[in-house]
């Protein structure tokens, strides 16, 4: 059913979870698996700490080597797994709409990633990726949440 497999992630430690049922998933599945990480640009005026103590340059070389590493493992998991794999990295203001657009251009019939679970003023005030991907992608998305 499901042969074409997105899964975005962050590296934290749910997504990484989710990237590892995603896998597990994709070999049950016979499926393959898209995993894209999206950077969002420097920001000049900015809460990221990150952002705070870094200068362009340093700012976009550091996410640059942070996602080089997280699609590395990534590759690493999926290779063990039997699964095969591709990997992307993605800059964007709007880190839903790069996975959305994404998976449309791999034509992914599925979307693997995880929710943080966010409530209250936190969702309120920070959004929630996951949530604007279900409200807004077209093809169907499983959500990972920590137990």
């Amino acid at each position: 059913m499901f042969r074409n497999i997105l899964i975005p992630t962050d590296g934290s430690p749910l997504a990484t979870l989710a990237l590892d049922a995603g896998i597990a998933f994709a070999k049950e599945a016979g499926a393959k698996i898209a995993v894209l990480t999206v950077t969002e640009p420097f920001h000049l005026f900015s809460t990221d700490t990150e952002q705070l103590a870094s200068t362009r340059e340093d700012y976009e070389a550091l996410a640059r080597q942070h996602a080089g590493e997280i699609l590395a493992a990534a590759v690493v998991k999926s290779e063990r797994a039997g699964v095969p794999c591709e990997t992307d990295h993605a800059r964007s203001h709007e880190v839903y709409r790069a996975i959305i657009k994404k998976a449309d251009d791999i034509g992914a019939d599925l979307i693997i990633m995880a929710s943080h679970g966010r409530g209250g003023v936190g969702a309120l005030v920070l959004g929630s990726v996951a949530a604007k991907v279900l409200t807004h992608s077209t093809i169907p998305v499983l959500i990972y949440r920590k137990k």
